[in-house]
């Protein structure tokens, strides 16, 4: 994982364009569950982290 301060988040599928010093990328959607709860974005390596307390719908 990269050394960038993940991002947390409060849904299961995020996306990212690589903004601010990666220049961007594509937009890429990250999905996260309860097995993974932290990911990386394969242009940039920023992560994304699910919040802990965040309400997950078991429709997701």
């Amino acid at each position: 994982m990269s050394d960038k301060s993940a991002i947390i988040v409060n849904d299961t599928t995020v996306s990212c364009e690589g903004k601010g010093d990666t220049g961007g990328h594509p937009r890429v959607y990250i999905k996260l569950d309860h097995h993974t709860n932290v990911a990386e974005c394969p242009y940039c390596g920023q992560a994304f982290k699910l919040d802990p307390d965040a309400k997950i719908s078991a429709a997701h």
